[in-house]
Formats: C-alpha cells, sequence, structure tokens
C-alpha cells in the first residue's frame, strides 16, 4: 500500500473516533476560543488583547494563533453568526458552535499528520506504522484536544515539522518553524536554549570560517526577525505590546495549576506542609499562608511556610540548570540524530521545574519521544513507562461520569497496542555476553583463574518487576481516588485523590527525566 494513502487510513480511523466524541464534555477551554473567535472577529486589531470584553477569557497566546482564530472565525461566521457575536456569543451552546469546534480540531491535526509524515517516510514499514499508531493515534491527545478541547496536534505538528527539516540537515528552514511555532504558542519556547545552542555550532559552523559562518549566522538572525516582525508588528506599531506580553506571560499565577501537574514541586510543597505540621508539633510558630499555589492572588511568588520562596526566576534558573548537561553536549557534538532527544528532554525540564505548568504540557515531551522510542529496546522500555503514566496524569481533566469508561478504554487500548507493536519490533533475540568460568582443570587446581566465554541470552521486549509494580501502582491509586476514597472518607479531605494522582505519577516522570539525562550524557 502507497505510504501516503496508509497514513490517511490511520488518521481516519482516529478521526471516526473523535467525531464520536463530539458530544462529550468540554471544558471551559472550548469557550475560551470560542471568545477568541468572536474577539478576532468583531473587534479590529489593536484592540484583541485589551480588556474591554464582556467575557474574563481574554486572548492570551501570541499573535499567529490570534490570527489563526481570525482565520477560523470566517468560516464560523458562515456556520452561525452568533458564534462570534461579542456579547450575544457568550457561553453559547448550540449545535452549531459545539460541532465546527471540534471539527475544526480535527482538521487541523493535518499538519500533525505531514509533520509525522515527514519524519518517518524514510523508515523502514514496521518502525514507521509502529510511530503512527503512537502518534496518530495517541490517547493523550484525544483526551487533551478531542474531548477536554486544545489545539495542541497542529502544534505539535509544528514542532515536528521542524525537527524533520533539522535532521534532513536543512537548519534554515527548520529554525523557521520553530520561530513560527513559538509565534503560537510561548510555552514551546523551553527548547529554545537547545536550538540556540544546535544551530550556532550546527548551521553556522565557525570552523567553515569566519565570512561563511557570519553570513549563516545573519541568515539565520534575518528568518527569526522576520518571522516575529510579522507575528508582533502590528502591535508594536499600535503600541500594544507591552499589554500583549503581559498576557503571554501573567506571572501573577501561582507556582502550581489547579491540578497539580506531577512534577518537581509537588514534593516541595509537600515537604513543606510537612515541615510546617512538624515545626508547629515541636512548639515553633509558624504561620500558614493565606494566599494560594494555584491561583492569581500571589504576586511574583507562592506561599511556602517554611522553605524559601520559590519565584518564577527561581524556576527559570532552575530550568536552565537542568538543561545545562544538554546543551554542553549539544556544543560539544551537534549531530542532527540527537536533536529529538534533546528537544524531548528540554520539555520535560520545563514541565518538571517550570513555572504553574499545565498538566496538558506532558504532550511537548511524550509526542516527540514516541519517534525516538523505536530506535533500541531500552526507549522503548522507557516509552511504555512514560506513556502509560502520561496519559494516566491526564485523567483528572475528564472528571465527569460519562467519560469515564472512554479513557479507560483509550489507556488501555494503547498499552495493549504498544504491547504487541514493541514486542514486534523487539522480538526474541540472541545477545552475546561474556561469563567467567574455569580456564582448564590445571588452572582450577592451583588458582582458580577465569577466562571469559562467550553465553547467548534471550532479549525481548518486556518491562521489570520494578516498572512492572510500578504500573500496578496506578490502578491501586485510581482504584483508591475513584472508589475508595468516597467510601472511606466520605466528603473529607476532598483533594486527596487528585493529590494522589499527581504524587504518584510525579515519580513516574522524574524517573524519565533522569533516564533521559543519563542517555544523553551517556551518548557519543
Amino acid at each position: 500500500m502507497d505510504i501516503n494513502i496508509e497514513l490517511l487510513w490511520f488518521f481516519a480511523v482516529s478521526a471516526c473516533v473523535k467525531l464520536l466524541l463530539i458530544p462529550s464534555y468540554h471544558s471551559t477551554d472550548f469557550e475560551v476560543h470560542r471568545n477568541w473567535l468572536s474577539i478576532t472577529h468583531s473587534l479590529p486589531l489593536s484592540q484583541w488583547y485589551l480588556n474591554d470584553t464582556p467575557s474574563p477569557w481574554t486572548l492570551d497566546y501570541p499573535p499567529f494563533f490570534a490570527y489563526f482564530e481570525r482565520f477560523l472565525s470566517y468560516f464560523a461566521n458562515l456556520t452561525d453568526a452568533q458564534i462570534v457575536h461579542l456579547h450575544n456569543g457568550l457561553n453559547y451552546k448550540a449545535n452549531s458552535v459545539i460541532y465546527f469546534q471540534r471539527i475544526t480540531v480535527i482538521l487541523s491535526d493535518l499538519l500533525l499528520l505531514y509533520g509525522i509524515f515527514k519524519l518517518t517516510i524514510k523508515f523502514e514499514p514496521l518502525k514507521r506504522r509502529l510511530i503512527w499508531v503512537l502518534l496518530v493515534w495517541s490517547p493523550g491527545l484525544i483526551i487533551v484536544d478531542h474531548v477536554h478541547f486544545q489545539y495542541n496536534g497542529f502544534l505539535l505538528g509544528c514542532l515536528l515539522l521542524s525537527v524533520s527539516y533539522l535532521v534532513e540537515g536543512r537548519d534554515l528552514i527548520g529554525g523557521f518553524y520553530f520561530a513560527v511555532l513559538l509565534c503560537f504558542k510561548h510555552l514551546f519556547a523551553v527548547a529554545a536554549p537547545v536550538y540556540f545552542v544546535y544551530l550556532l555550532r550546527h548551521y553556522c559552523c565557525w570552523k567553515a570560517g569566519f565570512v561563511k559562518a557570519f553570513g549563516r549566522l545573519s541568515a539565520l538572525g534575518f528568518v527569526v526577525v522576520a518571522v516575529f516582525t510579522a507575528a508582533y508588528g502590528p502591535f508594536v506599531y499600535y503600541g500594544q505590546i507591552e499589554q500583549v506580553l503581559r498576557r503571554m506571560f501573567p506571572f501573577g499565577r501561582g507556582l502550581c495549576h489547579a491540578y497539580w501537574a506531577p512534577n518537581f514541586w509537588v514534593f516541595y510543597i509537600l515537604l513543606d506542609k510537612g515541615l510546617a505540621v512538624f515545626l508547629r508539633k515541636l512548639g515553633f510558630s509558624i504561620q500558614t499562608p493565606a494566599a494560594s499555589f494555584t491561583g492569581g492572588l500571589v504576586g511574583d511568588s507562592s506561599p511556602f511556610a517554611v522553605l524559601p520562596q520559590i519565584t518564577p526566576l527561581t524556576t527559570f534558573v532552575a530550568v536552565l540548570l537542568a538543561l545545562s548537561p544538554c546543551l554542553v553536549k549539544a556544543w560539544k557534538n551537534p549531530q542532527p540524530r540527537m536533536v529529538l532527544r534533546w528537544i524531548s528532554y528540554a520539555y520535560t525540564c520545563g514541565f518538571l521545574f517550570g513555572w504553574h505548568v499545565h498538566e496538558k504540557a506532558v504532550l511537548h515531551f511524550v509526542i516527540p519521544l514516541a519517534i525516538v522510542a523505536v530506535e533500541s529496546l531500552d526507549d522503548a522500555r522507557h516509552y511504555f513507562l512514560l506513556s502509560t503514566v502520561s496519559c494516566y496524569s491526564l485523567f483528572p481533566l475528564l472528571y465527569e461520569v460519562q467519560e469515564y469508561p472512554v479513557k479507560v478504554l483509550l489507556l488501555l487500548l494503547h498499552c495493549t497496542l504498544m504491547w504487541f507493536g514493541f514486542s514486534a519490533k523487539f522480538p526474541k533475540v540472541h545477545a552475546i555476553t561474556k561469563s567467567t568460568v574455569p580456564a582448564s582443570k590445571k588452572d582450577s587446581k592451583s588458582k582458580s583463574k577465569k577466562s571469559p566465554n562467550p553465553v547467548a541470552l534471550e532479549r525481548r521486549f518486556s518491562v521489570g518487576w520494578v516498572i512492572k509494580t510500578y504500573l500496578l501502582g496506578l490502578v491501586v491509586v485510581e482504584v483508591y481516588a475513584q472508589f475508595l476514597h468516597s467510601i472511606l472518607l466520605g466528603d473529607k479531605f476532598p483533594f486527596v485523590p487528585l493529590l494522589s494522582i499527581s504524587i504518584y505519577c510525579a515519580f513516574g516522570i522524574m524517573y524519565s527525566w533522569m533516564w533521559q539525562l543519563r542517555m544523553i550524557v551517556k551518548s557519543a
């Protein structure tokens, strides 16, 4: 079968599932994006980022995404004019708006499809199809984009498109697409240091001579400046750039999101709470902070009773420090084959140590790592764990009863497909290792001298007992959070189920971060 037709078949299957999910629950992000349609359609560009709208859901994405919403608004107006009405469209729930917005997400996934196609076109068929299963049928993307509601698919497609050009050695085009991506969603900027170091060393290549290197650096700078000028230039002209940046970087929000993303700060907050309780019992006067870790009333810090306050600058430094081994590797040996690992690691660092991280940001590194997962048996084992944990960490996004079977079936189907896919890619093989046995009877009598002899060991895709135990723990956490908590404690401590999911998943993602770091450090 032709590769294009085959990939379109994968997309058609996923599209059918997504169409069936159209009537399902959607979050407030659905109304957020509907309001952005009305803002960009009803107001002049100079007023898009102002606060003069009747809705609290103000535009806080970069200009290219605003232009994208403006483009969609033309078709929304043709579908139902009330969708883009600034006042009458508030909290509009007609079938027309539901079907329109759901279908635009499905169609925008075509860019993701193209990015996958570009990256996998030269892969062997089995490896290519396995990646398609992991990405085109990704349960995380279905949960976040097609139930909860967002437009992550086409943004990740833009990222994969950028990476595909870097892998091909077409660095300037790869840098162009990454600049475009940043002007769609600024949260992808976590990988900017990796791009900067890699392009400086690989594309500019100062060993080729100063003139050639400076020319390439100038060309790269021109491309980036041109993209950002196209995005932000009109707002500079209208004197709105400060307002745009304030919207994009609302540091007044708390350290964590409403549902604590499973990252490093979960442990930091719990340690602070535990120390506060312990010191109070010892007789110390420890005040309980009145502000919230998740709200927007904190100013530029989040409240801690004992441990040092965490500010946006603190998290910025933490991310850079975590990134530094990767940046050193990229500087010393800028290899195209390592780019995807470095970028995925960068997004993992941003997720673990960033400010006000949303749980949905787990997709930023889970999706790229799916392509790395087919490279080796160890990568496959790592991805099986990470993908399972990351998908489960998204369960709290779908909290209504009718969606419960959907998310459980999506995860179980994904794990089943991963298991059989990796088993087919990494069947039972014989790995030659060295074992020591007595060299001869004579030697054994005198001094038990030993010489190496080859021994064949069977290796195939499987996960060790530690990972199996951890994954079984997800079942225990889910049973408690979904069923046992209400039976045992009733309405008491309603935050405990979410907290238990966040903490448990944080262990898995922290392990993934350390595993990725080890792989990067030991890479040749």
